[in-house]
């Protein structure tokens, strides 16, 4: 069974096509236009092994925020299409991972609700092209268009590329997990019978 997604969205701020293949082997292609995010994409990719072609045109002449938003929303809806009825997933997924000095804990469940508890300090304004404070708005918009219950929270940690970075692939790790067939469940993982 293969889950993959082709999802195409257009605005008047961006335009944005992703390619996604939930079972994967951590193959990347990406082009947003922000540089940082080009390697949270990329290291996303390798840590949760998932196969992603992304391209992403947006109104960075204005800011990142619009660009960056918009392919939250366009991942969220990738992840929900390529998993259809989850059928036989785990649906729950937890990392704690550390990166130098860093340590952030990613927990989530796939129910079909959304629901985001983001917490994070960062003593950066922007790194590299990309402004701190559109992490949370792309979990948010991740969380929302995916129907995503996604907890978001470091625990220390003093550089903020390092948290950051820990933060993209303990959200990997942890969707790969929650993503992945357990032939011991029978159908949905839920008493209700759909998520």
């Amino acid at each position: 069974m293969s889950r993959n997604s082709n999802i195409k969205r257009k605005t008047n701020e961006t335009d944005i096509i992703i390619e996604l293949e939930i079972d994967g082997e951590g193959k990347s292609k990406i082009n947003t236009g922000i540089g940082f995010l080009d390697h949270m994409f990329e290291l996303f990719s390798k840590h949760g092994l998932f196969d992603i072609e992304l391209k992403a045109v947006g109104d960075l002449n204005v800011d990142c925020h619009h660009t960056v938003e918009d392919i939250g929303i366009v991942l969220g809806m990738a992840i929900k299409k390529a998993l259809g009825e989850k059928i036989s997933i785990k649906r729950y997924g937890t990392v704690f991972l550390p990166m130098d000095e860093a340590l952030v804990m990613v927990s989530l469940d796939l129910s079909g609700r959304p629901y985001l508890v983001f917490s994070s300090d960062f003593n950066q304004n922007r790194v590299g092209d990309m402004d701190t404070q559109m992490v949370i708005e792309f979990f948010r918009a991740v969380s929302n268009s995916s129907g995503m219950n996604l907890h978001v929270k470091c625990l220390y940690g003093e550089n903020t590329h390092h948290i950051i970075e820990a933060i993209f692939k303990a959200f990997a790790k942890s969707l790969r997990e929650a993503t992945r067939i357990d032939k011991d469940i029978k159908g949905i993982m839920s008493t209700k019978g759909s998520l």
